[in-house]
C-alpha cells in the first residue's frame, strides 16, 4: 500500500455508482434474492454483492452455472426484467455517506467526472439527481458496452471519450469485479469498504473504509 498520506496529481476521476455514490446494494439485494429463489436458486450476500458492478446477465449466467442449474438466455432476461421491476419498487434513494459532497467539490475545482457503471442508464438517471447527474463529463452504463466489468471495457470506453490516459484517472471503486477491471484498464483504483471488507478489495491499489477517511489521507491535485 501507498505511503500515506497520499498525493495524487490527476485530470480525471471516475466513480463507480453503486456504493460508491447511492447506497442501493441492500435493495438490489433483496430483489435479486427474491427472483432467484422463485426461479429455485438459493444465493448468500456473498453471491450477489462480490459480484457488484457486473452485467446482471453475466451474473445471471454465472450464478446458475455455478449452482448446477441449465442456463437459459430466455429466462434469464425475463428474470432480470422481474428484478427490475422489484428493485424499482422497494429502493428508497439514499447515499453513501461524503459522496455527493466530494462529487461536487471535484466538478467545481475542475477534475474531469466519468461514473461507470454495470446498471442500466434509464435506472442510473432514476437514481441520481440531475444536479449530480450533470456533474459527470462521460457516463458509461452497462447497455453501452459488449463486455461489463471485471474487463476492462467498461473504464477503457471512459477513457477514449474523456480522451485521458489511464496515467491521467483515478478509479473510485468498492467491488472486487470493478476494481479488476480498473487494474486491468491500467488505472489506480482507491476503494472504499461500504459493502464488503477488504479482504474482498486487495486487488485495489489503497482502501479506506469511506469517503471521510479517503479524503482526510488522500489528496487529489488537478493536473493540467
Amino acid at each position: 500500500m501507498p505511503r500515506l498520506p497520499l498525493y495524487l496529481p490527476v485530470s480525471t476521476l471516475i466513480f463507480d455508482m453503486d456504493g460508491v455514490i447511492t447506497d442501493t446494494m441492500p435493495y438490489h439485494m433483496r430483489a435479486w434474492k427474491s427472483v432467484f429463489t422463485d426461479a429455485g436458486l438459493a444465493v448468500s450476500h456473498e453471491d450477489i454483492y462480490k459480484r457488484e458492478g457486473q452485467k446482471g446477465i453475466d451474473s445471471a449466467r454465472e450464478l446458475f452455472t455455478e449452482k448446477g442449474i441449465q442456463f437459459n438466455q430466455k429466462t434469464a432476461r425475463k428474470l432480470l426484467k422481474k428484478k427490475e421491476i422489484l428493485f424499482k419498487k422497494i429502493f428508497k434513494r439514499k447515499y453513501i455517506a461524503g459522496s455527493r459532497g466530494f462529487i461536487k467539490k471535484c466538478h467545481a475545482g475542475g477534475f474531469k467526472l466519468a461514473l461507470v457503471t454495470g446498471t442500466s442508464r434509464h435506472e442510473a438517471q432514476e437514481l441520481l439527481p440531475q444536479a449530480l447527474w450533470s456533474c459527470f463529463d462521460v457516463i458509461v452504463c452497462g447497455s453501452d458496452v459488449q463486455n461489463g466489468k471485471p474487463h476492462p471495457e467498461p473504464y477503457l470506453k471512459a477513457l477514449a471519450k474523456l480522451k485521458v490516459s489511464a496515467s491521467q484517472a483515478v478509479v473510485i471503486e468498492n467491488a472486487p469485479f470493478g476494481i479488476r477491471a480498473a487494474k486491468a484498464a491500467g488505472i489506480f483504483c482507491v476503494a472504499l469498504e461500504t459493502s464488503l471488507d477488504s479482504s474482498y478489495l486487495k486487488n485495489a491499489d489503497i482502501i479506506f473504509p469511506s469517503f471521510k477517511a479517503m479524503t482526510s489521507k488522500v489528496k487529489f491535485f488537478l493536473k493540467p
